[in-house]
């Protein structure tokens, strides 16, 4: 029988043939470059069968591949088995991107315009020159897809940030248009969710894990247009008072569909005024109709996303209670884990992301995880982004090494953070990785920089204890986490890819080396870092990272020598710091197990 995605790549190619289209691009994001789609624009997963968050698929009479990263090369190819597709690695030297593929295989492109980005679109039509063609079919797959999801309506709540920490939203407003006045420009529209949640401190659940609302905003220097699919009458409590928390602000409520008509009445005007986009985050769909409306249309980065990445100091002070609560439930959940395996119970890897999740869920302001967690024992660590299955799960044995990779949503911050945590006895070899990694995220906690340097600058610092034993990872070091917002965001990163932001006090960043050795184990440490000012000297300013995540990292399988003194200090500090912080707000037991688990090594 053939496999059921094989069928529908067929279905698609014979939309093709009747369109005359050489091929078909469907990208993994929505029609606002969001990481993490709603189910009704999962149509990666939906014509292939693989889950992973990053991943666009081309379709050609002949051909149909899908292009992922190095997370997800080992998952890819479990799950494409079958399809026919074919796995194209990204991100590494020889790699091809799908413009370049394109320019040797198709003249006409398809693509679901509401779901490509502008600069995702621009790339295809260089790649395919004069001669080739880009098609626009919004919602292309809508024909093919019997019961697909429809678009997701949730509650809209409002951030308190007198209770919780931010900026008013007036105060934002004021700021954009500011901004607007200096660049010259008569609008700005805004279609990245988080940007938008972040200048009218709204918050929803239209996505999973990330608290955000589906919608576009257009500012002008008179008014602000929020285009939102909800209404005033909408059955929940909340959004009806948040709606008019925001009309008091100044901010229309509209209907998200009429985002169109919004942005033609502003153009009706002889010239249609200087409007201003980011074309990394917008649809190409929308674009193609505000370029045909506006003549004076400027295309640059939004200064929203900058802006939100540096945290103000109510925001920082929140963010560090939260890592206390936060770090709260790891401790009672890895203490649980302790004693429920080494007392040979067992314990599978599913069962154990259920419980983290519950011990969370009783934190105050809890409103969610901010990922799917990452419950990963034995060969299962060796797939960064391991989707833990509800059925047929690894059971946790008191030997090896489990990793877990998870956090929280908070209405007082965003969390993440990795532990990879000996249940038992572990090889040499899982001892030497487990250190070389933890000396790389230590080394990187203690870096001080002159002010202007980059994450790419930096990431060589978490990379040498591997370098020097000739091992590496794929993937970025760290990312920027949001403020009861998106776990991931810029726009700085910490990753061997060259990136020019530089780090700015206010920062915070993820600090996650790691080794994966495939059908063996895998190994994280990670921590969250803000960037913070350190002082002056005749060389200039200084900067460097307070570490905002509080949770122990288990000692039993450090290899003292190979840290050093230096970083065996720092792991000793930070391991009594979390003692001295923690342990008054845990259980008796925990507090007495985790005094343990936190007795300094010596060399």
């Amino acid at each position: 029988m053939e496999n059921v995605y094989a069928q529908r790549i067929s279905a698609l190619r014979s939309m093709m043939s009747d369109n005359g289209w050489d091929a078909v691009v469907i990208s993994g994001s929505d029609p606002h470059s969001s990481e993490y789609p709603a189910p009704r624009w999962k149509q990666v997963e939906w014509l292939t069968g693989f889950t992973g968050e990053a991943g666009d698929v081309v379709v050609t009479a002949d051909h149909a591949g899908l292009w992922t990263d190095s997370r997800y090369f080992i998952q890819a190819v479990e799950q494409l088995e079958g399809t026919g597709v074919e796995l194209h690695k990204t991100r590494l030297p020889d790699s091809v991107s799908i413009p370049d593929w394109l320019f040797e295989h198709a003249s006409v492109v398809a693509v679901d315009g509401l779901c490509q980005s502008v600069s995702a679109v621009q790339e295809i039509k260089a790649a395919l020159g004069e001669e080739g063609e880009v098609v626009d079919v919004p919602d292309l797959l809508e024909c093919l897809w019997e019961g697909r999801p429809a678009v997701p309506v949730t509650p809209v709540t409002t951030l308190d940030v007198d209770c919780f920490g931010g900026i008013p939203r007036i105060e934002k407003i004021q700021w954009l248009r500011r901004w607007m006045l200096v660049e010259g420009y008569d609008r700005g529209f805004l279609s990245s969710l988080d940007e938008i949640a972040w200048m009218l401190n709204v918050r929803g659940s239209d996505i999973d894990y990330n608290p955000l609302v589906i919608s576009y905003l257009l500012v002008s220097h008179e008014t602000v247009k929020w285009f939102v699919r909800k209404s005033a009458a909408f059955s929940d409590p909340e959004t009806p008072d948040s709606f008019s928390e925001l009309k008091a602000d100044g901010v229309e409520v509209l209907y998200y569909d009429d985002v169109f008509i919004g942005l033609s009445d502003f153009s009706v005007d002889a010239d249609g005024g200087r409007l201003f986009v980011d074309p990394s985050t917008l649809n190409y769909n929308v674009y193609k109709y505000i370029s045909e409306t506006y003549v004076h249309l400027s295309c640059g980065t939004s200064p929203v996303i900058l802006k939100k990445a540096v945290k103000v100091e109510s925001e920082i002070e929140s963010m560090r209670q939260t890592f206390i609560d936060d770090g709260v439930a790891m401790e009672c959940f890895l203490h649980w884990l302790d004693e429920e395996v080494s007392m040979g119970r067992e314990i599978t890897e599913w069962e154990a992301s259920e419980k983290l999740t519950w011990f969370r869920s009783q934190v105050p302001g809890y409103r969610g995880n901010s990922f799917e967690n990452i419950s990963a024992y034995g060969p299962s660590g060796a797939l960064p982004h391991y989707s833990t299955p509800h059925e047929g799960s690894a059971v946790i044995r008191p030997r090896g090494l489990y990793l877990v990779d998870s956090g929280g949503q908070y209405l007082t911050g965003t969390t993440d953070i990795t532990r990879t945590i000996p249940m038992g006895e572990c090889t040499p070899l899982e001892k030497e990785d487990y250190t070389l990694v933890l000396k790389g995220m230590i080394d990187l906690s203690m870096a001080v920089f002159p002010r202007g340097t980059t994450g790419h600058q930096l990431d060589a610092l978490a990379r040498m204890p591997l370098w020097r034993a000739k091992r590496n990872f794929g993937h970025g070091t760290g990312h920027g986490i949001g403020f009861y917002l998106c776990v991931h965001e810029g726009p700085q990163s910490i990753r061997f890819q060259y990136n020019p932001q530089p780090l700015l006090p206010g920062m915070a960043t993820s600090n996650e080396p790691a080794l994966y050795r495939e059908g063996m184990h895998g190994i994280r440490h990670e921590n969250i870092i803000l960037c913070r000012e350190a002082g002056s000297s005749e060389f200039g300013e200084w900067l460097d990272f307070e570490t905002l995540t509080l949770c122990h990292f288990d000692t039993s399988a450090v290899i003292p020598q190979i840290l050093g003194p230096e970083a065996l200090k720092w792991l000793n500090d930070y391991n009594d710091r979390v003692y001295r912080t923690l342990a008054p707000l845990l259980p008796p037991q925990t507090a007495a197990w985790l005094r343990d688990k936190t007795m300094p090594l010596t060399l």
